[in-house]
């Protein structure tokens, strides 16, 4: 099979890319995301028309910000739009007449990273994205883990706090809940809050108040020395890397390969992930580690991923 498209939704835009053999993006086209479920999956077949206007595409795959099933056609359940049992494959075939595979978003990424990034030469592979919220995929011997049902590796699910916090999938607790982007924002507007002398930086590149914080502010911030803003990043760190020594304990992985948003931040996050990481995990003294290595292929790892698992079928 030749050229593929890879289709990424997004909260605010739907991208296409067309994908050769190796991984590059030959092509791309974006639409803005609808607001209703049925909205999206028309945007879905206009970006892969004007993505393929000029190549000869064989098939389409879809990444899914939720649940798929095991025949990777139907989204049981997304938390961001209405699907519920939403039969995407079928409706996208019907729109642009070529075969489609839909697969969750954060396994694509990860297939991305292990095929085309920086998880190659590795065999065993567990990623994290750490974006809005946490998403997870697992490579084992070369081969993309889905679970009996398909749901496997919803790490940001993992409740790690009972009777924590409340997550938007109904639980508390979650591990999104303490390791994402949104947890990220939450940290220093409550630093910010409690400590506004230490947060001057991060409160004057918003709008001078601790709820005008967002996450592009924490990132100057911290890069500018804002102490609010780096220990704001380090209790992220320190979360997500305490989570990464439990899927050590349950996957032992040659690398663990940190995504998303958050890790574009390089080793301000990275380190003390790391260092977190050796700190919980059991018999660190004694066993190997797993190399914890950031994401290469950044936004376009999940659009390269899901085209090559559309290549296989």
């Amino acid at each position: 099979m030749g050229l593929t498209i890879g289709v990424d939704i997004g909260g605010t835009k739907i991208a296409a890319g067309v994908v050769d053999e190796q991984g590059s993006i030959l092509d791309t086209s974006t639409v803005p995301t609808p607001p209703t479920a049925d909205g999206v999956i028309d945007a879905i077949a206009d970006a892969v028309r004007d993505a393929s206007a000029e190549h000869e595409v064989d098939a389409v795959g879809i990444g899914a910000p939720g649940y798929v099933d095991d025949k990777r056609a139907t989204v049981l359940f997304t938390p961001n739009l209405t699907w519920r049992h939403e039969a995407l494959k079928d409706k996208v075939e019907q729109r642009i007449d070529l075969p489609v595979v839909i697969e969750n978003d954060a396994n694509a990424a990860a297939w991305g990273e292990y095929k085309f990034g920086v998880g190659t030469g590795h065999e065993d592979v567990v990623c994290i994205t750490i974006g809005t919220g946490l998403g997870g995929g697992v490579i084992i011997g070369g081969r993309l883990h889905r679970g009996r049902y398909g749901v496997a590796a919803e790490f940001g699910h993992i409740r790690m706090v009972p009777d924590g916090l409340l997550c938007g999938c109904g639980n508390q607790g979650c591990w999104e809940q303490y390791a994402s982007g949104s947890a990220l924002v939450r940290y220093a507007q409550q630093r910010a809050t409690a400590t506004p002398e230490n947060a001057t930086i991060l409160l004057e590149l918003g709008d001078g108040t601790p709820e005008g914080v967002e996450g592009k502010h924490i990132s100057e911030a911290a890069r500018r020395g804002c102490p609010v803003a780096v220990d704001s990043f380090r209790e992220l760190a320190r979360w997500a890397g305490a989570g990464l020594a439990d899927l050590a304990s349950l996957f032992d992985p040659g690398a663990f390969i940190v995504g998303g948003g958050v890790s574009d931040e390089g080793d301000l996050v990275l380190d003390p992930i790391r260092k977190s990481y050796r700190r919980w995990l059991v018999g660190s003294r004694w066993r190997p580690h797993a190399e914890v290595l950031a994401a290469q292929l950044g936004g376009q790892a999940g659009m390269v991923g899901v085209a090559d698992l559309a290549r296989q079928g």
